[in-house]
């Protein structure tokens, strides 16, 4: 039985530190600030029970036994309260779920429906106390934890704070034990408290929770602070976020149709050097946010009719929807798999401005899957790329050179650098061709150690030179071939320049990402063959035939046509559609306002 005890108890603990080492991304919004504190309560109170099937027949002071009071009524809201609503959400009812999706399906869309059943779950757990309470107390008990277990539900229900039920809860259990007498009695009989090494961790337990209530009041006292100074008068009608500067070319076009129609756009960026401060129009302000701390203030407290960005992850962790802010878009930066984000990623956005069909289908299987209302899906085209193509042909294609291949992996694990790491500028050196490495920007961040490593082994020379320039359209232009990954340079070298990619195998660990949610080949998988020719360590050595193949054979420009149809709708005018949805969704959030 101790083993069994022992086992569960364990489990426990560690699903608990899960749950906190998330950010209680489990039970998002509704319990920011309450489940963590319950969490560490929970866990001190779950192994200080421990100790009672350790020495059963021990007996402690009035400390000992008010301090596991008040971790029992902690982690009692946490489970019966915290995590029975999070499987009891209202996602059903079709409004937006405050539970995170993760959860599954809603079970019970109506507040007295939860009630009913947090308050029948509290009551039946108390049956476990038959043997130290008898079979006629323990009825009553189970009959008062029903009531109060419904109290406790409603008030949850009705403030969407944990902490208030909790103290509730421990100021009930207080009462009755002090009041002394047979109900105090029974209480210790149920208290049962062990030995001091648990006090121990009761106590690293209660100053967690502390600590860790501290930290969320600061960073909220952080977020309001930053927030200060919009009035509803001071109403923005759009506000665009970039989280780099390297997104300024997806807004750009779209922003300048605004313009050609009157509407201005206040334009936040997290790079203090992001292009829009040197060559936006003259609709857009342009504004610095950063660092983290002071972006998700901003962020959080907008106040504004449309948000615009290319940024996923919404409502997931530090980026919240602003109370002020009525409805958010979502435009891709890349013209490739909406999928691929990381889980959650597009959740909570109202809105996405999409380039192709098979985007669609999977962003309306994940709201199937995970039970969301369905966003507002307007299929636009890609702006930034009809703007590259037009650029393309006003330059035309780069004076005469030496054949040259680009290197341009995307980042982590999976990715290129992450898979063969240096070996592959190795081979591509052995070519005799001249080689231009461009890594995503995120593996200077990221991968920072690994970038560092590739840098000093393999040093810029006349046939070797790494590139980082904001703008890629000079690298794409003087480069005959590409060798990538599943990054979305791909398409934008293929599409818009019509030359032929060589890729590493798409089968990549789909676990953190949307896509493994439907358990079907990728839109990519598809499209790469028709593109160019895997890249294997099998046929690594003979990287050098694999270019010329590529780049001579006519089939890969027959399948260049063919994916430019599937996910490049509207070529050349993602502008003007996208400015379409944003100005028509305006103007009706604007007559809602006035109703």
């Amino acid at each position: 039985m101790s083993a069994v005890v022992l086992y569960m108890l364990r489990w426990y603990n560690d699903y608990c530190f899960i749950v906190m080492s998330n950010n209680c991304i489990s039970f998002q919004n509704r319990t920011d600030a309450g489940i963590a504190p319950a969490a560490f309560l929970s866990v001190a109170a779950f192994w200080y029970a421990l100790a009672s099937f350790a020495a059963p027949g021990m007996r402690s002071g009035t400390f000992l036994s008010v301090l596991f009071i008040l971790c029992a009524a902690a982690v009692e809201e946490f489970l019966f309260r915290g995590a029975l609503f999070a499987l009891c959400s209202e996602r059903a009812s079709g409004r937006r779920s405050t539970a995170h999706p993760a959860a599954g399906p809603a079970i019970i869309s109506s507040a007295s429906g939860r009630v009913l059943i947090s308050a029948a779950a509290f009551s039946a757990a108390h049956i476990l106390n038959v043997p130290r309470l008898g079979p006629m107390l323990c009825a009553l008990q189970m009959l008062y934890a029903f009531a109060a277990g419904a109290v406790f539900e409603y008030l949850y229900e009705k403030t969407g704070k944990l902490w208030i039920p909790v103290v509730l809860h421990a100021a009930v259990n207080m009462a009755a034990f002090f009041r002394g007498g047979a109900a105090a009695e029974a209480f210790m009989l149920y208290i049962d408290p062990g030995t001091g090494s648990m006090l121990f961790t009761v106590l690293i337990g209660v100053i967690s929770a502390a600590v860790y209530s501290i930290r969320v009041f600061a960073m909220k006292a952080k977020v309001k602070l930053g927030g200060r100074g919009k009035t509803d008068e001071d109403r923005e009608d759009i506000v665009v976020f970039s989280d780099n500067k390297r997104y300024w070319n997806v807004f750009e076009p779209v922003l300048k149709e605004l313009g050609n129609r009157g509407y201005g756009a206040l334009y936040l960026t997290a790079s203090e050097d992001d292009p829009a401060f040197t060559s936006r129009p003259d609709n857009v302000r342009a504004e610095y946010i950063g660092p983290a701390d002071k972006i998700y203030g901003r962020l959080n407290n907008l106040n504004t009719r449309i948000v615009l960005s290319t940024t996923p992850g919404l409502e997931v962790y530090q980026w919240k929807r602003a109370p002020k802010a009525a409805w958010y878009v979502h435009i891709p930066h890349a013209a490739s798999e909406i999928v691929l984000y990381r889980m959650f990623g597009l959740d909570y956005y109202d809105a996405v401005l999409l380039s192709g069909r098979y985007q669609e289908e999977g962003i309306r299987e994940l709201e199937a899957l995970r039970s969301l209302p369905a966003k507002d899906i307007s299929i636009v085209g890609i702006p930034y790329m009809d703007t590259m193509a037009a650029r393309l042909e006003k330059e035309g294609p780069a004076p005469a050179h030496e054949r040259t291949v680009l290197l341009a992996p995307s980042w982590g694990k999976s990715a290129l650098f992450g898979v063969y790491g240096g070996s592959i500028i190795d081979v591509l050196l052995k070519t005799g061709y001249h080689v231009i490495v461009r890594p995503h920007p995120q593996s200077f961040q990221s991968e920072k150690e690994l970038m560092d490593e590739l840098m000093s082994k393999y040093p810029e020379s006349d046939q070797l030179e790494w590139n980082r320039d904001t703008d890629n359209f000079e690298v794409l232009r003087r480069s005959d071939i590409l060798v990538s990954d599943f990054s979305g340079v791909v398409f934008e070298f293929s599409l818009i320049y019509d030359k032929p990619v060589i890729y590493t195998d798409p089968d990549i660990d789909l676990s953190p990402y949307d896509a493994w949610w439907l358990k079907k080949p990728l839109w990519t998988a598809s499209a790469l063959p028709r593109l160019g020719v895997q890249l294997t360590e099998d046929n690594m050595q003979d990287l050098k035939a694999l270019i010329d193949e590529c780049i001579s054979d006519p089939r890969f420009a027959e399948g260049r046509a063919e994916v430019r149809s599937e996910t490049w709708e509207y070529k050349g005018e993602g502008a003007v559609r996208a400015a379409d949805y944003l100005v028509n969704k305006l103007e009706k959030l604007k007559k809602e306002e006035q109703q």
